[in-house]
Formats: structure tokens, C-alpha cells, sequence
């Protein structure tokens, strides 16, 4: 029988029905030390408003027993217990049994390959507790947990509330934490390993890192770093929401084979990736550094005052995700964080809401399952960048004052869009509920445009547009250097772009005059949401197009370049630019380019055009120049590093690859990559890899191997690590999009044409372990080449018939490997 996803009619009914007094879960961890099972009993003590009525408690483990008030209950394999003739006050015990701690939901047992100590983690977003322990797996029930935990003498254990009570038993300790204040079930947590841990005290917190022991150097050159930008956003969010984190405790634990990173209260889960093996480039530190505060966000949204049903999963994703660049902007060394935003995750929202998975911010949502397919681009850089449009609208003031006066009206409850926009249009003074409609209840990206007519510009909407506020800045040509790398523009040699103006527009309407402007005969350049103030694309007029691709680079700020860069990448993604043509330009701009945040992602952008969206005879054309630039930028101490693995991606020439390894010398990770890009060009590097893998003291260098494997074009090469990765799944999942970058490379066509098929073969099982090996497994494996239309109808057709985090990612996966292959057909110049 298949595990039953929770609709919200059935949340609803039994919100309104029960209320959880507490929790107190007993769990016993010593079995995994050196087995699979996890053994639990889990009391729980509620509440009915009817007594008499009845209703049902989630429970996806094995069920060994349960009772409810002293009666035996009987159990089905649905993923629910019956609970019949509830009476006023009620306890519930159920004891369970999870033995899927390999790929099953909700927790995980991971072995360290380099001395097989065992670590165990749990993860429970969006309804995972109850593949644990039995509960009632929905956001509005929130009560105090208490865990119990028992596990190996040698194991630390943490959890969601800190300072345990630690008894020693026979071969075992017990860990007895006291009790949380209110949570929902997936903001619980339990960890357990021999960690190691460093402990820091900052402005009566009490902070600590943990790491699994192989990786205890690295936890310590990252120590500062972590404890630093822990309390600065303590800090900082404490005062913006007038509300001090509440608890002494907050932790930190790294852990392997764990996707991404998970906000539980007090207790935050990461993937140790995080901890990277070589030094971290600029854009690393500062993704860490945003991850960091995306999951401290949560702690005021989320878990404090937590979404009543999944229809508001935005009020916690998009707002953690506005919240950690606006914390990182004002709080942090992280004063770019909005430009790395812009040239990220917002272009990836761009084109998501531009395809066929594109959906409103907020909509109803039917049930869980389809809940864990909107954890996506429109829910994240998309909802970031409205709060932010949206703080501009209002005003910043006024934005903390309602956000400020939100968290002390819901504290400890839980909240709907509408307690959020009430608070807000009560300190602005303005009515959100136009607003609302027009940006988190409707789907799509308002394009803009400007008509000159003399000296008179005009904003204009290609449809109706939203409320909102956004900028025109003017800018003319000065002759200067052109930006901290020198020139590379041949067309406008020595020339820079100076803003003589910037104009606020407040868009009502299709068309908005735009006053205040320098005279035409004076302007060079227009850029249309210049400062990044709203959410949407735009395109320069016919008559200055060309000029516009040339003029990115002469921008004079990270943010003026990087919105002009997005209209590039969005004309490029819809088919109104060639693959050379944007190549050029944010090659351009890569060369020009100030700000080290941006530096790595527009290699990235650079990169990624000249391999999966340049026709077949226009490929090793645009690669040499991204490998020319990343020899030029090599030259500078500060960009050597990001140079260098750009370098290691697209060297294709005998003197391109002799000379990255000379300046490789010693680096561990540099010489990784570029025997990757040596065995996709057909060097025999099997030998030099073993040797490498050998001397590396990264505990998890075993998938570099592999990804070397990867890219080889070889038949069995392809073979074992397709069933590695695909298969058996023994890749962790956050080096699967690694592994399989390497697997599916250009020019290998006859190699990879049967995996393709592998792939729809695949589709029905790819939802097997959670949301998150959903996601990874149906978007990283899509093939990129070896495919042509007829194979993405076939896939999308698939799609259909698969659960929703699979069909979403699948459609959105598909459509842009779509946009590639027309672009690939494109010819160069126009």
C-alpha cells in the first residue's frame, strides 16, 4: 500500500479538532552502530474538542505497538494509525522500528570512508518525522518535544533545545534534553556521531560547531569564520525583528551525505560540503555565509511563527532567503550579496518563470506531495527578490516595523499570508492587497521596455504590469581604464560609463513617463531597473541593441552590470540572442568585473554557454576565448584561484592544459579538475589518478576518482559509474550534480545516446528517498546531449505520470535543455 500524503481538507480537520499538549520521544540509537534500525517510542499527549470523534496520527515506520488511552490500536501500512473514539484528554504511545536508514526518509546513517566511524542525521521537511517516530506530521500542530536519546558511549548526540542531562549506562549514555518551546514536527531534530566539536561563547550565546572527526581540520580553519557570522546575524536579526533569539544554545552541525541545509530550532543541519576540502574561493565563502543566515532567518520564520498550511511555504523559504542577502548586505563583509543574488539564483528564477512549472508565489496547494515540488526557484531567488521589491515599495522603515510587529502578534503560533500582509500595510499605510494579487497569487515576469521620442522617455510594459518601484539610471561614455583587469572590449577601447542619473519610477500602469532625465544628446546608455529594485526582465530598444551587449562591461557597478548581464542572459534563454553574442558580452563583463562575489558565477555563465548552448561549430570558438580570459584573470593574485578551475573546465589546447599544471603544482583540487577535463579529451589518466587519490586527505576523494572515471569517453568507464550514480545511488547526493556534469559531456554522443534511455527508464522510481533525492536525481541526471526535441516531448510526456517533486523538476529541467538545443541551431551573428 503506498504511504498516504496528507491533504489539507485532512490538516484542517484535525487542526481544528486536536490540540498536541507535548511530545516525549524516546529514541534508542545504539542498533545503528552497527546495523540499520532506529528503535523509537513516541508518547504523545493531546488534546479533542469532540470528544467521541476520531481521527488518525502519522506513523511510516514499522509500527511493533500502539495504544491510545490504555487501548490496543491496529496499524495499516498506509502510513497512518486509526485513532477512534477520542476522549477529551488523550495519550498516545507508539512504539516503531525505521531499518531504511540508507535511503529512506527522515533519517540517515552515513559511514565515513576514511575510518568507518558511523554518523547518524534526521531531516524531517516537509512530513519526514513520521517515517521515525508516530506524530501528527503537519505545521499548525506545533508543541514542546521532549527527546530521550540513547546511543554508543563514544556518540555525541544534539538536538533541537541544548544542555542535556548525560547518564552513563552499561555500554550505552542517555542524552535527556528539556523540553523545546512549541514546534512544528519538521523543525525537530535529533544528531548523533563521534563529532568533533568547538565551542564558542558570543554575547551570551552559546555557539558550537560539530564536524565528523576526519574533518576536523577543516572545522577548525573555518571555526572563526562560522562563529564570527553566527553572531553577527544573531545580532542583526534580533534587533530588525525586535526580538533576540530566545535560547542560549545555538549549534551548528556539518554532516556527510546530507543535501543542502535544514533550519532546525536551535540545531541547524549541513552538508559538510560546506566545509570545502581546498581553500574557498570568494563566491563559496560567501554562499556559506548566506546559507548560514538563510537557516538562522528561519528561526524567527518558520519556527518561531510557522506557516499554518503548505500554501505558505513561501512565508519561509522566500523570506529566509530576502532575509539572509539583506543580513549579508548590512551586517556581514558580505556587501555584494545582492549582486551574487542577481547574477544566481535570479536568473535561474527568470527562466523558471518563464516555462511550464512556472506557478503563482503563493497557491493552494492540495496535499504534501505537491508542497515538496514548489521548493524551487520561483519559491526561493523569485519570492527573495519580491520581499525585496517589496521593502522598497513600503519602505524600509515600515517594512521592520510590520515585520517586527508580525513576530510579536504570532509568536509560538501560526501564522497565513494574510496575518503578514496585515501587519505590513498597517505600518506602511498602504493597501497590499492590490499588491498582493498582483505579485504572490499571479504567475509570470513583467518584461519593460523604453520608447524615446526627443527628449521624452516612456516606460512601457509589454502586459499589464504589477506594482512596483524600479529605477532608469542614464549613463555616459568617459574614457578610463576599463575596470581592474584592463580592456578587452575592441569596440570601445579605454571607455567607462559614468551615471549622470538615476530615476525612480513607480509603475501603475502600461505606460509611465519617466521624468528627471538628462537630455538624449547627453546619454550613452538607459538601463531599465537599474539598482535591482524589482523583478523583472527587460530589453533595450532595437536601435541601441547591439550597443547594449557591448556596453555590460563599461557599467560601473556590480549591480548596474549584472542587471544589464541578465537582460543578455534572458535574450540569450529566450531566443532573441546567440550563444556568441552572449558569450561575448558576459565575457566582457567577466574581464571588467570589480567584485570578487561575481567573478566565479559569470565564469560559470561564461562557461556554460560556450558548452551547452553554442552550436556544435561555434563551441571550441567561444571555449578558447573563456580560456583566454581565465588566463588573464590568473594574472590577479586575488582571482587566481577561480581562474584557474575555470581554466581546468574548458582547456582544450596541449598548451592550455601543460601550462595549468604547472601552476597546479601542489593543489590537490586543481589537479582533480584538470584530470577531469584530461580524461574527457581522451588523456590516459588512470594511472596519475590513482596516485592523486592516494595522497588526497579529503575522507570522501574517492568521488573525484569518479568523476575522472566519469568523464572518460569510455564504454565501461560509462558503465560503472552510470550504475554507481544512478543505480545504486552510492554517490553522496551533494557530489551527484558533480559526477554527472562530468558523465554527460559534449562530443560524446554515441557513448551516452543509451544512458538517455536509462533515464526515462528511471523516472517512475526517481522519487524513492525524499524530497531533496527527488529533486537532485531528476534534475542532475537529465541529459543535456545525446538528446534532441522528440526526446524532451518523450520526457515531459513522462513527466505526467511521476510524483510532483519529480514531474516539476523533470519540466523545468527539460525545458531549458529545450531552449539549449534551438540555440545550438542558431547561427552566430545576426
Amino acid at each position: 500500500m503506498e504511504i498516504r500524503s496528507l491533504t489539507r481538507s485532512e490538516a484542517e480537520r484535525r487542526g481544528a479538532l486536536l490540540e498536541v499538549e507535548r511530545y516525549d520521544v524516546d529514541i534508542d540509537l545504539t542498533g545503528l552502530a552497527d546495523g540499520p534500525e532506529v528503535r523509537c517510542v513516541s508518547t504523545v499527549a493531546f488534546s479533542c474538542r469532540e470528544p467521541g470523534a476520531e481521527t488518525f496520527v502519522d506513523c511510516a515506520a514499522e509500527v511493533r505497538s500502539a495504544t491510545l488511552n490504555g487501548r490496543s490500536l491496529t496499524s495499516t501500512a498506509d502510513g497512518r494509525i486509526a485513532l477512534p473514539a477520542l476522549a477529551g484528554h488523550n495519550v498516545l504511545r507508539v512504539e516503531s522500528v525505521q531499518a531504511d536508514t540508507t535511503t529512506g526518509e527522515g533519517v540517515h546513517r552515513a559511514i565515513d570512508p576514511a575510518d568507518g566511524e558511523v554518523y547518524v542525521w534526521m531531516s524531517f521537511e516537509p512530513d519526514e518525522a513520521r517515517f521515525v517516530w508516530a506524530c501528527f506530521d503537519q505545521p499548525d500542530l506545533k508543541a514542546p518535544h521532549a527527546f530521550t536519546v540513547t546511543a554508543p558511549s563514544a556518540w555525541t548526540v544534539t538536538s533541537n533545545s541544548g544542555d542535556p542531562r548525560i547518564e552513563e549506562l552499561e555500554s550505552a549514555r542517555r542524552w535527556t534534553f528539556p523540553d523545546t518551546p512549541p514546534l512544528s514536527t519538521y523543525n525537530t531534530v535529533v544528531n548523533a556521531g563521534p563529532f568533533h566539536e568547538i565551542r564558542r561563547e558570543a554575547d551570551g550565546h552559546d555557539l558550537g560547531i560539530y564536524a565528523r572527526r576526519s574533518l576536523a581540520p577543516i572545522l577548525e580553519r573555518d571555526a572563526d569564520e562560522l562563529f564570527t557570522l553566527t553572531r553577527q546575524g544573531l545580532a542583526f536579526f534580533g534587533e530588525v525583528f525586535a526580538m533576540p533569539f530566545p535560547q542560549r544554545k545555538y549549534d551548528q552541525v556539518f554532516v556527510p551525505e546530507f543535501g543542502g541545509a535544514m533550519e532546525n530550532y536551535g540545531c541547524v543541519t549541513w552538508s559538510d560540503a560546506f566545509l570545502r576540502r581546498a581553500t574557498p574561493t570568494p563566491a563559496e565563502s560567501e554562499l556559506l555565509a548566506k546559507v548560514l543566515l538563510h537557516e538562522m532567518a528561519h528561526m524567527w520564520f518558520g519556527n518561531i511563527v510557522t506557516m499554518r498550511w503548505w500554501d505558505d511555504l513561501w512565508l519561509n523559504e522566500a523570506f529566509a532567503e530576502f532575509a539572509c542577502h539583506w543580513a549579508a548586505e548590512r551586517a556581514t563583509r558580505y556587501t555584494d550579496a545582492w549582486a551574487s543574488h542577481l547574477a544566481g539564483g535570479k536568473l535561474k528564477a527568470y527562466l523558471s518563470d518563464q516555462g511550464p512549472v512556472s506557478h503563482p508565489i503563493h497557491q493552494p496547494i492540495h496535499d504534501v506531495a505537491q508542497a515538496a515540488s514548489i521548493f524551487d526557484n520561483i519559491t526561493y531567488p523569485k519570492g527573495a527578490s519580491v520581499l525585496q521589491q517589496l521593502k522598497t515599495y513600503v519602505g524600509e522603515e515600515r517594512f521592520r516595523v510590520g515585520m517586527t510587529a508580525y513576530f510579536a502578534r504570532h509568536a509560538w503560533g501560526s501564522a497565513t499570508l494574510q496575518d503578514l500582509i496585515d501587519a505590513l500595510s498597517e505600518a506602511s499605510g498602504r493597501d497590499l492587497d492590490t499588491w498582493r494579487t498582483a505579485w504572490l497569487a499571479t504567475a509570470g515576469t513583467d518584461r519593460f521596455s523604453l520608447e524615446r521620442d526627443g527628449d521624452t522617455v516612456t516606460l512601457v510594459a509589454a502586459d499589464t504590469p504589477r506594482p512596483q518601484v524600479l529605477a532608469v539610471g542614464a549613463y555616459s561614455r568617459t574614457n578610463a581604464l576599463n575596470g581592474r583587469n584592463g580592456d578587452t572590449n575592441n569596440d570601445t577601447s579605454g571607455e567607462v560609463l559614468e551615471r549622470r542619473a538615476l530615476v525612480r519610477v513607480e509603475v501603475t500602469q502600461t505606460r509611465t513617463p519617466v521624468t528627471g532625465l538628462p537630455t538624449e544628446a547627453d546619454l550613452d546608455v538607459l538601463l531599465i531597473n537599474d539598482e535591482d529594485l524589482t523583478f523583472a526582465t527587460t530589453r533595450p530598444d532595437l536601435a541601441t541593441r547591439d550597443a547594449f551587449f557591448r556596453a555590460a562591461a563599461q557599467l560601473p557597478t556590480a549591480i548596474s552590470r549584472g542587471v544589464a548581464t541578465a537582460t543578455v542572459w534572458d535574450m540569450l534563454t529566450t531566443g532573441e540572442a546567440t550563444a556568441a553574442e552572449a558569450g561575448r558580452s558576459i565575457t566582457a563583463v567577466l574581464m571588467a568585473e570589480t567584485s570578487d562575489a561575481v567573478i566565479e558565477p559569470y565564469l560559470t555563465l561564461a562557461a556554460n554557454i560556450a558548452e551547452l548552448w553554442a552550436p556544435e561549430g561555434e563551441r571550441a570558438g567561444l571555449t578558447a576565448a573563456v580560456a583566454e580570459a581565465c588566463r588573464r584573470l590568473a594574472a590577479d593574485p586575488g582571482r587566481r584561484q577561480v581562474a584557474l578551475r575555470g581554466l581546468a573546465r574548458v582547456a582544450t589546447t596541449p598548451d592550455d592544459l601543460t601550462w595549468l599544471r604547472e601552476q597546479a603544482g601542489d593543489d590537490v583540487d586543481l589537479l582533480w579538475r584538470t584530470l577531469v577535463r584530461e580524461a574527457e579529451l581522451g588523456g590516459d589518466v588512470s594511472s596519475e589518478s590513482a596516485l592523486l587519490l592516494e595522497r588526497d586527505p579529503d575522507p570522501d576523494a574517492w568521488v573525484r576518482a569518479l568523476t575522472v572515471r566519469a568523464a572518460l569517453p569510455d564504454h565501461a568507464a560509462k558503465a560503472e559509474v552510470w550504475q554507481r550514480l544512478a543505480v545504486d545511488r552510492a554517490v553522496p547526493i551533494n557530489s551527484v550534480g558533480q559526477v554527472a556534469a562530468a558523465f554527460w559531456r559534449p562530443d560524446q554522443d554515441a557513448l551516452l545516446t543509451p544512458y538517455t534511455q536509462h533515464y526515462l527508464d528511471s523516472i517512475p522510481d526517481l522519487h524513492r528517498g525524499g524530497m531533496i533525492p527527488a529533486m537532485v536525481f531528476a534534475g542532475q541526471l537529465f541529459p543535456p546531449h545525446a538528446v534532441d526535441p522528440a526526446y524532451i516531448e518523450e520526457a515531459q510526456k513522462a513527466a505526467h505520470e511521476a510524483a510532483p517533486v519529480v514531474r516539476n523538476t523533470l519540466l523545468e529541467r527539460s525545458d531549458t535543455v529545450k531552449r539549449m538545443l534551438h540555440s545550438r541551431g542558431t547561427s552566430t551573428d545576426r
